[in-house]
């Protein structure tokens, strides 16, 4: 086939088009978030979210609601953080990374989701990871059971 300079510009789009594919469907990835109205660092996670891509809606609950929200999502009390969140069929508690939630719609398993227990500093939302203390991300399994999914140390 002999390439002409037509040619290479007229196929330029189309290639382009094709290699932006993957970008234009990681901007879909809709979580929708559950918070307490009165908590400052579950904005600035959805932040981090908004800034890797997701497209984000929430709403705001009372502390009992939200409460009883993790429980039917199938996240342990002594697993939970401040706010929830659900995409596709997952639970995500607390300030889990963006990249781990890509990684998690990635593989697929057959879990309940992630979460980050408590509120560790450098977390997404908890201050600049630059300062950050070590924490893991935990997989929950369908039976409330929980794995270590990712591990981040101090910075």
């Amino acid at each position: 086939m002999n390439m002409t300079r037509r040619t290479i510009l007229t196929a330029g789009p189309v290639f382009l088009a094709i290699a932006a594919t993957p970008m234009l469907a990681e901007t879909d990835a809709r979580i929708h978030v559950v918070k307490d109205p009165g908590c400052p660092c579950c904005n600035a996670w959805i932040g981090h979210l908004r800034e890797n891509g997701f497209n984000v809606s929430f709403e705001e609950r009372s502390i009992e609601e939200l409460a009883a929200y993790k429980r039917e999502r199938g996240i342990p009390e002594e697993l939970s953080s401040c706010h929830t969140a659900t995409i596709d069929d997952y639970t995500i508690d607390g300030h889990v990374p963006a990249a781990d939630i890509r990684r998690l719609l990635d593989e697929r398993p057959e879990v309940v989701g992630l979460t980050v227990p408590g509120m560790p500093f450098g977390s997404p939302g908890m201050g600049p990871e630059t300062e950050r203390e070590a924490y893991e991300v935990l997989l929950v399994g369908l039976d409330g059971s929980s794995q270590v999914f990712t591990s981040y140390p101090s910075a």
